[in-house]
């Protein structure tokens, strides 16, 4: 038991080891209240060394009585009252055009509180950080903002989308920050803000804990759903780690059910030979009726008739 626990155990900590910004839920465990952080990302993305964050938080939900609410995978807000969603998409269909307008909506209208004035509305910036080049044009960002197509100019209207193209890894600012968003070593990143938290996560005591407990709390999540027959497909290193409990809980859970059954079974045949002995059947019939061995059969004669 204590070598399964071991194991197990080492399991999870290559798991921790191996992760990097890209997984937006060590993205978020990156930024969550971690203000210097959030302000390395906004001031690079965005070509700003003023940029003061106020606070940050993640997995924001907003809700949307009237359709369909969001989760936002990072939340931040500046000394100017701007705000900042970023989201981290790995897949390209988890970045489209139509949903980046949605969160840059959504937004407006959680943060336009009744009474108030549409002057009040705040600046927003949706930035999404994509692992391929959604947008194909090889560009490391993308600056989306309205426009009037008679004169080209731009329609000042607070809110910006921005794309950021994680492949594009140069030793500019910005291909720097890419390059820590892969980077799974502390020593290794370029900014410091990021080396000093992943240090922590990864290598303290308490870090570790609270890494630990949000992948076994995945993983049992996605055990429990393994168990009902939902499959999904596993895209991090979190997800095939699940994958692979779940696996082994559902086997374990399988192996108990099928050696319940046959106990179950095997006691019925033995209570059908007892009756039919004591009714006088031969050992032959027995042995047919029961599907006791012979040897089964003829132990339980013995003791019938000592």
């Amino acid at each position: 038991m204590q070598t399964n626990e071991a194991s197990q155990e080492s399991e999870i900590k290559q798991v921790i080891r191996s992760l990097c910004m890209m997984n937006n839920r060590f993205m978020n465990f990156m930024l969550d209240d971690n203000k210097e952080a959030a302000q390395v990302f906004l001031r690079v993305i965005l070509g700003d060394d003023k940029i003061k964050v106020r606070n940050v938080r993640i997995q924001s939900f907003i809700q949307n009585i009237y359709g369909h609410s969001s989760q936002l995978d990072i939340l931040a807000q500046d000394s100017k009252g701007r705000y900042f969603n970023v989201e981290v998409q790995r897949s390209d269909e988890g970045a489209p055009a139509r949903r980046a307008r949605f969160y840059s909506s959504i937004l407006d209208t959680h943060f336009l509180q009744p009474g108030k004035l549409y002057e009040e509305l705040p600046d927003t910036y949706v930035i999404f950080i994509t692992e391929n080049d959604v947008l194909h044009d090889n560009l490391p960002l993308y600056n989306i903002r309205r426009r009037i197509d008679e004169n080209a100019k731009c329609f000042e209207d607070g809110s910006r989308i921005i794309y950021v193209n994680s492949q594009r890894r140069d030793d500019t600012a910005l291909g720097k920050l890419m390059q820590d968003l892969y980077c799974t070593e502390p020593k290794n990143l370029h900014y410091q803000e990021f080396a000093e938290r992943m240090e922590f996560l990864k290598y303290s005591k308490e870090g570790e804990e609270k890494m630990t407990d949000v992948i076994e709390e995945y993983a049992a999540r996605k055990a429990e759903e393994a168990a009902k027959a939902v499959e999904e497909k596993m895209t991090d290193v979190i997800e095939e780690y699940a994958a692979r409990k779940a696996e082994a809980l559902a086997q374990e859970a399988a192996k108990e059910a099928a050696k319940e059954a046959s106990e179950k079974a095997k006691a019925r045949n033995i209570e059908l030979a007892k009756d039919l002995l004591s009714e006088g059947e031969s050992i032959e019939r027995t042995v047919r009726l029961s599907k006791l061995s012979e040897a089964e059969v003829r132990e339980l004669a013995s003791k019938l008739t000592a």
